[in-house]
């Protein structure tokens, strides 16, 4: 079955997150049509993975502490990803010596988030 394969200016999304979100990739040695190609270990916070607005997550220690102060009441704040390796990759494909990302590739968040690629950014078929 092919796969389809995932560039930087993906658009993601959390689900603790209240905003869409983009993947960027950093260093492009490969890429796929015209922006660079990404890979399961393009998963840095902040430099590949941007925030989502605001986390609503309450495994969140900054939402936890504020929901408090606020009697309960949950309260955002704003969101700081810390993620793990997306999974799973195409292993059949390799980027910069890892397994390409797949449209099919979801990410983990510490907050209890889950990321997925909403609108991937000229995906290529892979066979």
């Amino acid at each position: 079955m092919a796969g389809k394969h995932v560039n930087s200016g993906s658009t993601l999304k959390c689900t603790q997150g209240l905003a869409p979100s983009v993947l960027m990739v950093v260093v492009p040695t490969v890429a796929a049509s015209t922006m660079p190609a990404a890979n399961i270990m393009d998963c840095v916070p902040v430099t590949n993975i941007l925030p989502f607005g605001m986390c609503k997550s309450q495994a969140n220690p900054m939402v936890a502490a504020a929901t408090a102060a606020a009697m309960g009441t949950l309260t955002p704040m704003p969101c700081v990803p810390v993620t793990a390796p997306w999974s799973p990759g195409m292993a059949t494909h390799l980027v910069r010596g890892q397994p390409s990302l797949d449209v099919a590739s979801k990410c983990k968040c510490a907050w209890n988030g889950e990321i997925t690629i909403i609108t991937p950014q000229a995906i290529v078929d892979h066979e």
